[in-house]
């Protein structure tokens, strides 16, 4: 005999749930939206109700492939699936989504559901537990990078300007993004300009501003970047690039806190926190002539000076999976991971670009990838052929010694490199480990 459901408790059941639910119609408006799911993001019912859901969650894949929609669109269902949204206080809150179409007894989908789930408290249990190596946006397990990390909310206190140099790619303007947003300047703009982009007239305007009427094309007065960082930090990226003429500008600027707009008559007060990144040594460049001692000085209050990545190699994995993880919510993809034999090239490989050309080389993979990890074959060509080359290169060894040396690097890179770890799995001492590294001329 059919049993007729009893609806009447399906109302309590929805909001006593331990999971946010919400539906859409076709339009992509919230039309249901239970009291879990006004608890994580912090909207009311009342104000989620009739919104697009891509204003309430504003998750980092919003901007891509919408997954709900796309149950919709094709009828395919998606399970636990991880991404991050922003509560309406702008805290970011990582979630685990499910989603289905919603269709009616005459088969026509007349939107969709999403059924989520709060994984903050997981996500900190695990990096207590796995320890976390995220700094605000930098990603490092490196001692190196630690000593920065534990260096940078000492600057954000302060107001003194900071010189950043590193290679390129190294993450210069993430530190300063860093040291702005731990400030107390956090809640006023951030604004980057770069040095070697434009010639000296136009840069200037650029940094300065201009009035009406200060050159042909000035119709109107236009605010410059001292302007538009009034109360925050302002980033001159590549400032080694600077003409001397500029240089001097400058300078007058960060030693009286005050600019001229083109074609003003007027001094502006600029309160502003500058923050200074190069990839060239500016030391050198004084040296040389090409870069003015009092600037570098006026510049050099305190310095941070980044590792290429060469030099951590440890890091190579965490940004792998870090940057495989951004992409996936980006992209709406769900690859896993890089294979053993595309780690072991990318451990093996020097990167001259650092960390914006590991990044480059994992979007390459995503591109060309088929499957669900990312294989050797699937990273860019000149990364396979230099670590090729640097293999063919090694100096031969006597057939003996071979055996021996080739374990002792496969267990080195097992360990990525951590020495004690890899002594212990081969049974010898730390000591006679560094003795047979020199010995065989294994180096990391």
């Amino acid at each position: 005999m059919d049993v007729e459901p009893d609806l009447r408790f399906f109302p309590l059941i929805f909001d006593n749930i331990s999971h946010g639910i919400f539906t859409i119609d076709g339009a992509g408006k919230i039309t249901s939206f239970n009291s879990t799911a006004s608890r994580i993001t912090g909207y009311p019912r009342e104000e989620a109700i009739g919104k697009p859901c891509h204003e309430v969650f504003r998750a980092d894949m919003c901007g891509g492939t919408c997954l709900l929609k796309r149950s919709i669109a094709t009828g395919e269902r998606v399970e636990d699936w991880e991404v991050n949204i922003l509560t309406k206080a702008g805290r970011r809150v990582p979630i685990t989504i499910s989603t289905a179409a919603l269709v009616d007894e005459n088969g026509e989908v007349q939107g969709g559901v999403e059924m989520f789930r709060d994984l903050l408290t997981e996500d900190e249990l695990r990096k207590k537990l796995q320890r976390s190596y995220q700094f605000e946006d930098l990603v490092s397990k490196s001692p190196e990078m630690h000593k920065i990390f534990e260096l940078l909310p000492l600057l954000a206190r302060s107001e003194s300007t900071v010189l950043i140099d590193g290679a390129s790619g190294t993450g210069k303007e993430l530190v300063a993004r860093a040291v702005h947003n731990l400030g107390p300047r956090a809640r006023a703009p951030f604004i980057a300009v770069n040095c070697s982009a434009l010639p000296d007239n136009l840069l200037e305007s650029e940094l300065f501003g201009y009035k009406q009427g200060a050159f042909t094309d000035a119709r109107s007065d236009k605010p410059g970047r001292f302007a538009l960082a009034e109360g925050g930090s302002l980033l001159l990226d590549e400032i080694g690039e600077l003409s001397l003429p500029m240089q001097a500008k400058l300078l007058r600027v960060l030693e009286t806190r005050m600019y001229e707009p083109l074609g003003g008559t007027e001094s502006v007060k600029a309160n502003v926190r500058i923050l200074a990144s190069t990839n060239r040594d500016l030391a050198v460049e004084v040296g040389k002539g090409t870069f003015r001692q009092d600037l570098y000085f006026r510049l050099n209050v305190v310095k941070i000076s980044l590792p290429p990545l060469v030099r951590r190699r440890e890091d190579v994995p965490l940004l792998a999976r870090h940057f495989i993880s951004r992409f996936n919510a980006f992209q709406g993809r769900r690859i896993k991971r890089c294979t053993e034999n595309a780690m072991a090239a990318l451990m093996d490989y020097d990167f001259p670009g650092n960390v914006r050309e590991l990044e480059n080389a994992i979007e390459h993979g995503f591109v060309v990838c088929g499957g669900e990890m990312i294989q050797r074959d699937d990273l860019p060509a000149h990364i396979l052929e230099a670590v090729e080359e640097k293999r063919i290169a090694k100096p031969p060894r006597r057939p003996l010694k071979q055996a021996e040396a080739e374990k002792i690097e496969e267990t080195l890179e097992k360990h990525l490199w951590h020495r004690q770890r890899a002594a212990l799995e081969l049974g010898i001492s730390r000591n006679t480990l560094w003795r047979k590294m020199k010995r065989y001329g294994i180096r990391r």
